[in-house]
Order: C-alpha cells, then structure tokens, then sequence
C-alpha cells in the first residue's frame, strides 16, 4: 500500500532520522513510538504529504485514500456537529450544489426546443449517476449512524460544535475520519482527548479496521490493545518489528543481549589476530602469515551494538508545609455553563496525603471541578480549603500558558524568585533542556517538550496540594514513567483527572467518576473502578436478557431443524480443528521468531506466508463465531 525507502529529513543541520525505510501493508496496525522531538509527528506529516522531504521516496499505491488525525483540530466556527461530519463527503457536497445549480437553472429557462437546453437535461442524469453511485442517497444516514455510535446523541447534532469539550471535537473528527473509507489511517495522540470509555470503543473499532494504520501514542496500553507492529525511531534509526509495544520491548532487549554476546566473542578472535600479528611480525619466516592476518582483520565486518536513547528527565516534586488534615472540603456545589448544568449539588471530602482520580466521560466536569478547586472558576454552593493549603497546578492546556516568543531560559527565569533563580539551569538540565537548548524558543519545541517545560516551572514554586488535569498527553513514554514515580513518591495530597489507565494504575486509592452532573465513589485505584463499572454493566445487560426471555415462548425444534443443526454442529467441529491447527503452526513461527530473528525471515515469501496464516485465522474465527450464534438460535 504504502512504501518508504531511504527517508531522510533534517532541522538546522541535524538529521530527525537518515535513510529509513519501511513499508505498510494491509491490515499493519504500527505503533510509532519514541521519546519527545523524535520525529513521530513529523513522520505522519510526511506520510500524508503535508512537508517536504530531504531525500528518499514515499511510494503510494493508485487509489489508496490516506486518512489523518492530527493532535490539534481546527474546526471552522459556526457549523453544527452534523454539518461538520458531513466535511468527510467532499465530492458529495459539490455533486450536491453541482444539482442545486442545475435544478435552478432548469425552473427559470423556458427554451426548452434549444441544444443548451438539452445539454442541462443530460448532465443532470450524468450528475445524478455520480451522486448516486457515490453514496450520495445514503450518507446522511449513515453519518447519524457514526456519531451515534460514537455516543452522540440526536439532540446534539444541530448544536454547535464550539460549544463542545477537546475529547468530543475529536470523535467528530474520528466520525469523518471512519466515514471517509481510507485506506491508511495515521493517527497523532488519538487518545489524548478520549475517556476511559471512549478509548475502549476506539480500540475495538481498530481491531476490525481492515485497512493500515500508524498510531503515534503515549498510551502503553492502548498500544499494547491495538497494534500488531511497532516502530520506534531513536537517534535518527528506526527500529522495526511485527510485536505490540511491550513484546517489542521484550524482543528487542533479547537481540541486544544477542548483539552485545556476539560483539564480545569477535573482540576476543581479534584480540587474538592481534597478537598473533605482533607476534609473527618480528620473524621473517613468520612475515606473510601475519600479512594475511591483516588482510583477514581488515575484512572483518565489526558487530555493532544498537544505540538506545535512554535520557530521561529527572522529576520530584518537593512539598512545602504540612497542611491541616482536611485540604478541600466542598458542600452543594453546582455550576453550569449558561443552560448547561455541568456539575449539581457535589459533596466531597479530600484529606491530606490522599490521591484522588478524576474519571468519567468528556465534558462531565472533571476539569471544571479541577478549576474550581484552584480558584479559577465561579461556582455556586461552598469550597472550603484547609489550613496551610498550597496548591500546584498542571492544567490540561498548560503549554497554552507559555508565551511562545520567548526562550526556555526566559520563560524559567520569569516565574523563578530570588531563592531560586541560581537554580533555573540545574532544573532545566533535569528535563533534558541542556547546553544551547535553552536559547530555542517556545514556539519551536513539540508538545511533549511543552509539558516538559510546564513541569519544570511548578518546582520554581512550593505547594503541598498537586492538582493535574491530564498531565500525560503528549509525553513519550519513558517521561510518563518518570512523571508516574514523582506522584508516587509525593509525599502531599494528589488529585489527578486523567483517562490514562496505565498511568493511573495503583496510583490512587480513591477514584470519583463523573456522570450526569453528579459523581460516584469508588474506594480503590482504577482498575477497581473499571471491575465495579464492568460488573454494573453486565448486571444491567442480564435483566434485560431476562426480561426479553420471558416474552419470548419456547417452540419445539422440527426434524428439518435438527438435521440443520446436526450439520452446523460437524462444521463446527471441522472449523475449530482447523484453527487448533493454525494456532499452533503461528505459534511455532512466533517462538522462531524470538529465538532467531534473522534466520526464520529469510525463508521465501516468509512475510507473506505469515500473514496470509494470520489472515486465515481470523477467518475461520469468524466462521465459528457465525455457526456458533447459528446452533444457539436454533438450539
């Protein structure tokens, strides 16, 4: 579908990555990783030919339509939800004035004996077949359909789409991006807008897109649900293997160990040459042996052992004075935003060292009531804040806070005080702005070089109280690790909105989930709120079952019946011997893969046999799910 070869793009001189190549083919779900200024979101710009390349050649199938979701949406103000998603049908909407026009056109002429007459008649069929073929009939139902399932509901399609939250913008987006049948998707930080909710639904849509998609993501969980190959760019290379995130980790620490083993083994045989050469040099007898040892050494192809990035920012969040044991303590308080009542009637309690998560889906007030606590937000009912309360504050838009005009440097020294302005240099080396990297302006640095920066500000200011609104999105991995061991190792009172379960996991001991203006307490960290969320669900899909079993009156099976599903039960019978069979034929391959990369990849057409393999699988899954529902129909 897609081919790179030999790509190579470069920034003042330094190369993002040389000469790398690689190729995406159907049903290639790649995870892009890589820590902050790598290159990822440069990559996808590539790809869907937003810049220009330095060199190398990005070859594209004829036909193949890309798709592209980017970290920043721009809508055009003023459409609705509907009219916005109806964006994806492009050639639709000019088909559709092409026949307003030509509609018009025909109600005010009256020549109708004239050739330009006739003209008008014959491309409105013309028209009309282009639109029809197109779908044009069909679409706005269709469109519906989308965001519904998206979790819209009918009444919002005619509001505005500026008056929705970032996380729901973005599955307007995702409802063009999924109407428009693309071939290749390329997904910049999906998630970093969705809730827990949302990325769930997400992840099964992709497990069922037929076509490639490129995700670049922070979400290690996500990647791990999702992808079936990852490619990491690190120190202008790219590294690339058919494993999700995790295993890639896993395999790729192997062949290094594998590397490194082989790397000692030829530095003992040409220590060995070495001294042979020493020794044989001094006797002429000796002399043209030791010529051919040099020769032998020269030729001597040298194993080198692959590079890993592995700097990291050191974070640790110092807390001021010891607070009172109550920090915040909120009684009937309620906002809305105009008619919309966002939060009602809340209650809540947060005592000093506790750590607090925020959950729930977009737009139910987690970051409203994250405002309110801090004091940016009017609200109506009572706040109250403890004794000694010192609060920090990562918002979800933070970078947003940064003047752009000005150098890392400046902006470290603008919010710094006399205690600590001697140690702006020292902070900012921590998190990775080291040497002439502090002179580059804000406007320059990636997104995740943003929250860096936003990072390193809060320790410029004491506080024993931490509130982050989405602090994650858009830090690379390795960044969330750390910042993940700093709320860890906190030693103040934590409150954390955030749809990320891997960085939420054990975490918290408390988890508030925010619904219909009010919110639910959950006494544990988020994986226990998504058991109990789980448990809730099915006990609701049961009493629905229930209640549709007792309408429904038993009927006897008739002898056709029986026989019918005699045969269903031997197909299936058939169909899981042979996926028994080809699970355990990949399953081998896997292990092969592991044990001896190199060698099991040079086998003819290996690639494709292996996914042609896969491939099959997935169909006779499907078999057996459709005989399976079958037999349970007529059973």
């Amino acid at each position: 579908m897609l081919n790179v070869h030999n790509l190579s793009v470069s920034f003042g001189g330094e190369y993002l990555f040389e000469e790398i190549s690689f190729r995406l083919n159907a049903g290639n779900r790649v995870g892009l990783v890589g820590k902050n200024g790598a290159g990822k979101s440069t990559l996808l710009k590539l790809l869907n030919r937003d810049m220009a390349l330095d060199t190398g050649v990005i070859a594209v199938e004829k036909d193949i339509k890309i798709g592209f979701l980017r970290q920043d949406i721009d809508f055009v103000q003023g459409r609705t939800v509907l009219e916005e998603a109806y964006q994806a049908f492009e050639e639709i909407k000019k088909l559709e004035l092409r026949l307003d026009e030509i509609n018009h056109q025909l109600a005010e002429r009256t020549d109708y004996e004239t050739d330009s007459y006739s003209q008008l008649i014959i491309d409105l069929n013309d028209v009309s077949q282009h639109y029809e073929i197109l779908g044009g009939y069909n679409y706005q139902g269709e469109t519906e359909k989308i965001l519904q399932g998206l979790g819209f509901k009918r009444e919002d399609f005619d509001k505005k789409t500026e008056t929705f939250s970032g996380g729901w913008r973005m599955r307007i987006e995702l409802a063009k991006l999924l109407l428009q049948s693309n071939d290749v998707l390329l997904l910049d930080e999906p998630t970093n807008h969705l809730d827990i909710e949302s990325i769930i639904w997400f992840e099964q849509f992709l497990n069922n897109y037929t076509g490639a998609v490129v995700i670049v993501s922070h979400d290690k969980m996500f990647l791990d649900n999702v992808t079936n190959r990852t490619i990491e760019i690190s120190l202008g290379r790219i590294y690339d293997y058919n494993k999700p995130y995790t295993q890639y980790l896993v395999l790729r620490n192997e062949i290094k160990q594998q590397q490194l083993n082989a790397q000692k083994n030829q530095e003992k045989e040409i220590q060995q040459a070495e001294r042979l050469i020493e020794k044989f040099r001094a006797k002429s007898t000796k002399a043209s042996m030791a010529q051919s040892l040099i020769k032998k050494l020269d030729k001597i192809e040298r194993i080198e052992v692959d590079e890993d990035d592995n700097s990291v920012m050191n974070l640790r969040f110092p807390v001021s004075i010891t607070p009172g044991k109550v920090v915040v303590e909120i009684e009937g308080l309620s906002k809305s935003y105009g008619s919309n009542l966002v939060l009602d009637d809340i209650n809540l309690l947060i005592e000093r060292d506790s750590k607090t998560a925020f959950v729930g889906q977009n737009g139910q007030g987690k970051s409203t009531l994250a405002k309110i606590i801090v004091g940016e937000l009017e609200h109506e009912g009572r706040l109250k804040l403890g004794h000694n309360v010192q609060i920090g504050y990562f918002a979800q838009n933070q970078a947003e806070y940064l003047d752009g005009n000005k150098t890392i440097l400046d902006t470290m020294i603008d919010a710094a005080n006399e205690s600590n302005r001697s140690k702006v240099r020292d902070i900012l080396g921590s998190f990775l702005f080291r040497g002439d990297e502090v002179e580059k302006y804000v406007k320059v640095l990636s997104g995740g070089e943003r929250n860096r920066l936003a990072l390193a500000k809060m320790l410029l200011q004491p506080f024993n109280v931490l509130v982050m609104d989405e602090p994650t999105n858009h830090l690379d991995i390795k960044s969330k690790n750390v910042l993940k061991q700093a709320c860890l190792n906190f030693e103040g009172t934590l409150i954390l909105v955030s749809h990320d379960r891997d960085f939420l996991q054990g975490l918290t001991n408390k988890v508030y989930e925010f619904k219909d203006s009010r919110i639910n307490e959950y006494l544990g960290d988020v994986d226990f709120y998504l058991e109990q969320r789980k448990v809730e669900n099915f006990r609701a899909i049961e009493k629905k079952q229930a209640v549709a079993v007792e309408k429904v009156k038993p009927k006897e099976n008739s002898f056709q019946d029986q026989k019918k599903l005699k045969s269903l039960k031997n197909q299936l019978s058939s169909v899981e011997s042979k996926v028994g069979s080809l699970e355990k034929e990949i399953k081998e391959i896997d292990h092969n893969l592991l044990v001896d990369y190199d060698t099991t990849i040079q086998k003819p057409n290996f690639f494709d046999s292996y996914q042609a393999k896969k491939d099959k699988l997935e169909k006779l899954m499907q078999q057996w799910e459709n005989l399976t529902m079958d037999i349970e129909s007529l059973s």
